[in-house]
C-alpha cells in the first residue's frame, strides 16, 4: 500500500487564476512596484476598512514603518506581548527604543490589557497588541488606556484578514494597523504586508520611507508621465512591493471570502472532532468578535497525557502530519532574555500556554481527506497517550 503524502502545516492556496496573473505582468515588461501594486493598495486597504494604506515587502516592514511614522526613537519604550512573532518587537530595537514584553490571557492567547496598563511608564510611546490567530485583541479596552495614557496604538495584524471586532473591520482599530500576506497567511503575495491608517500624514510619510525617502510617486520615474528628478527628503528603507506580487494578491485577494469560508469550514469539523475530549482544551475567539481563522489551536491538557507537547508533534509527525507552535514567547528567547534579564517565569501564562499549545495543519487549499487524517491522527495519539 502506498503511504499516504505528508501533510503540511500550510501550503498557500494557488489557482490558475493567480499563475495567469502573474504570468500578464512579466510579460507587460513591468515587474516591480508600479499599477498593480498601486491597485493592490487600493482594494486591500478598502477591504479592511482603512482610509490609507502603503502596501509593502512584509509585515515587518509595515510595523517598522509605522512606528517610524509615529516617532518612535531611542529611549522610548513600546509595550508588546510576548507571545507573538520576532517581528513585533525586533522593529523596536531597530529604531533604538526598547520593547517592554508583557503577558497575555489564557483564554485565547491575546493581550492582558491589565498588563499592558501595569507595563506603562513616563517613557512608553506606544502599544502593540497582537491579533493572535486571527481574533482581534481588546481593542477598545487597549484604545482607552492608550487615550488617557497619551499613547498610540499599532496592532500587529499578520494574522488578521479578514477580522472584524464587535462590528468594525479590523483595519479600522488602531492608528496605524499591519497585515501579513506571507506564504502561510490567509491570502498571500508571497511575502508581503501593508499598513493602514485613517491619518493621511502617517501614512504619506509611511509611503515616502518605504522607498528610500524618495519624493512622491518615485516609481512613476521610469514612466511616460514621469521624469528623471527626484529627490530625497529622508534616509528611508528598500521595503516597496513588487507588481508581480501586488499581481498575486489581486487575485487572492478576489477568492478571499471563498477562501476564509473553507477556512471556517474546516475550523469547525476540528471543532467538532476535539471539542469533547477532556485532554484537549480548543482555542476560542471572544464571542464579540469575527476570526480570520488563520491558526487552528489545540492546548493539551495539563496531566492528562503521557506525553508533553513536544512528544505528541513528534507523534504526530510519525503518522504524516506537520503540526507547528504559536509561539515560542519572546522572553524566551536568549536575546530578550540576556539583554533584558527575563526569565521563563516572567511572563507565566504565556510560557505555560507555549508549553502546551500546537497548531494543527490548517489552510483553505486542504483536502476533506485531508482534514480526515489530521483528526484520526489527533484522536489516535489521545487514545494510545491517555493516563
Amino acid at each position: 500500500m502506498t503511504e499516504a503524502p505528508f501533510i503540511p502545516f500550510a501550503l498557500p492556496d494557488v489557482t490558475a487564476l493567480e499563475v495567469d496573473a502573474v504570468v500578464e505582468v512579466l510579460r507587460s515588461g513591468w515587474i516591480t512596484s508600479g499599477p498593480r501594486s498601486k491597485e493592490f493598495e487600493a482594494k486591500f486597504t478598502a477591504a479592511v476598512g482603512a482610509s490609507h494604506g502603503v502596501v509593502v515587502n512584509s509585515c515587518t516592514a509595515a510595523l517598522h514603518l509605522a512606528l517610524e511614522a509615529l516617532g518612535v526613537k531611542a529611549g522610548d519604550e513600546v509595550i508588546v506581548p510576548t507571545m507573538t512573532f520576532a517581528a513585533s518587537a525586533e522593529v523596536v530595537r531597530h529604531l533604538g527604543a526598547t520593547p517592554v514584553l508583557v503577558d497575555v490571557r489564557a483564554s485565547d492567547h491575546l493581550v492582558d490589557v491589565a498588563a499592558v496598563e501595569r507595563a506603562v511608564t513616563p517613557r512608553t510611546r506606544v502599544v502593540m497588541p497582537v491579533h493572535f490567530g486571527g481574533s482581534a485583541a481588546d481593542m477598545d479596552e487597549v484604545a482607552a488606556l492608550a487615550r488617557s495614557r497619551g499613547l498610540r496604538v499599532v496592532a500587529d495584524a499578520a494574522h488578521a484578514f479578514p477580522c472584524a471586532y464587535r462590528g468594525r473591520n479590523v483595519g479600522t482599530l488602531a492608528d496605524v494597523s499591519c497585515f501579513s500576506f506571507y506564504a502561510t497567511k490567509t491570502i498571500t503575495t508571497g511575502e508581503g504586508g501593508a499598513a493602514v491608517t485613517g491619518d493621511p500624514e502617517w501614512a504619506d510619510r509611511m509611503r515616502l520611507m518605504s522607498l528610500h525617502g524618495i519624493s512622491r510617486d518615485a516609481w512613476k520615474r521610469y514612466t511616460a508621465e514621469g521624469t528623471w528628478y527626484y529627490e530625497i527628503e529622508a534616509p528611508g528603507f528598500k521595503y516597496n512591493l513588487t507588481d508581480l506580487a501586488a499581481a498575486l494578491g489581486l487575485a487572492q485577494l478576489s477568492r478571499a471570502e471563498a477562501m476564509w469560508a473553507r477556512r471556517r469550514a474546516i475550523a469547525a469539523r476540528y471543532d467538532a472532532a476535539f471539542a469533547g475530549e477532556a485532554a484537549l482544551e480548543l482555542l476560542r475567539a471572544p464571542p464579540d468578535r469575527v476570526s480570520a481563522h488563520h491558526l487552528y489551536v489545540l492546548k493539551l491538557r495539563p496531566g492528562a497525557l503521557r506525553v508533553d507537547r513536544g512528544a505528541f508533534l513528534e507523534l504526530l509527525k510519525q503518522r504524516g502530519v506537520g503540526a507547528s507552535v504559536h509561539f515560542i514567547p519572546l522572553h524566551l528567547h536568549p536575546y530578550y532574555r540576556d539583554t533584558f534579564g527575563y526569565r521563563p517565569e516572567s511572563l507565566p501564562v504565556a510560557f505555560d500556554l507555549y508549553q502546551r499549545s500546537l497548531s494543527l495543519p490548517f489552510f483553505s487549499a486542504m483536502t476533506d481527506a485531508q482534514v480526515e487524517r489530521v483528526i484520526d491522527a489527533v484522536q489516535a495519539i489521545v487514545r494510545e497517550q491517555r493516563r
